[in-house]
Parts: structure tokens; sequence; C-alpha cells
């Protein structure tokens, strides 16, 4: 994986226009403060079904970008999918929404970015959409796209970023 920051992408690629940069309303959880790779999404409220059977999939150099809402009332990533993430190769989450097991998580080698954390697990029925073009934190989330995140910031471009 090519060693990034955020500034120096935007240094380079600001005159060609074709990156968005995020709202700062996500902390930092897990303990890979940078991370990139091609967006997969996930719209869910409070059910975390989808996010489970799409973090159990083996991937390579794949972000999961989570519209959850902006829902404080559950978590929808709590330690163990957090592990299965990281088993499966993802290289990072993007929450809107919160998670849970934060201490764990937090020593896991994985890029995660929520709003905030809250105890109660989600709901598990089943219901969501993946793959469809998300909108949070001033950011158009569409599959495919690549997404780079460090201390900075998160910057979503339609082209890979070097």
């Amino acid at each position: 994986m090519t060693i990034f920051t955020t500034a120096r992408l935007c240094d380079a690629h600001s005159s060609e226009n074709h990156f968005q940069i995020a709202e700062p309303l996500l902390k930092s959880y897990g303990a890979k403060a940078s991370f990139s790779g091609q967006i997969t999404t996930i719209k869910v409220f409070e059910d975390n079904v989808l996010i489970r059977n799409t973090l159990a999939e083996k991937v390579d150099n794949r972000v999961l970008v989570i519209d959850g809402g902006g829902s404080h009332r559950c978590a929808l990533l709590d330690h163990e999918l957090a592990v299965l993430a990281l088993d499966n190769g993802w290289q990072g989450l993007v929450i809107y929404g919160c998670i849970r097991d934060s201490e764990l998580i937090g020593q896991l080698p994985l890029g995660i970015r929520a709003l905030h954390t809250q105890p109660l697990k989600s709901h598990e029925k089943g219901l969501g959409d993946r793959d469809q073009l998300i909108t949070f934190a001033g950011i158009n989330f569409k599959k495919d796209y690549f997404l780079y995140a460090d201390a900075d910031g998160i910057i979503v471009s339609d082209t890979r970023l070097s």
C-alpha cells in the first residue's frame, strides 16, 4: 500500500476538482490511523445484519461505508464484527452511526471512523440497501469510488489519487 496523507493528496489534486472532503463529524476508533481503499456502501437503520453479511466477504483493498442514519440509539459495529472485517481483508469502516466495544476495537489494526459509542446493540431484522449512492458528512459515497482517511480527514475521489 502506498503511503499517503490527505493533506498532500489535496495539495497534489486540488486543481483537478474531482474529490470531496468530508465534514469533520466522525471520530477515529481503530488502531489504524490511516487507511484507504475502494468503497462498498450500505444503508441501514439500527440493523446490522447486512453489515455482518458484507464483512463476511473476502475482499482486497476495500472500505465499507455505512449510512446508519446518524442514529445514536444503538451500535452498528462491535468487536466481533470488527474482527470479522479484519479477518476478511477490509481496510476500514466509515460509519454514520455508533459503535460499541470501543476499547477492544481500539486495539485492532483496522481503520474505523464513527459518530460516537453506544453500548446497546442494534436490531437484527435484515433490512437495508447495498452498493447504492449514500450521502453524509457533505460527501456522496458511491460504490468503487476511492476513500482516503487519516488524522486530518477523509477524502473521496472518483479516481485513484497518488
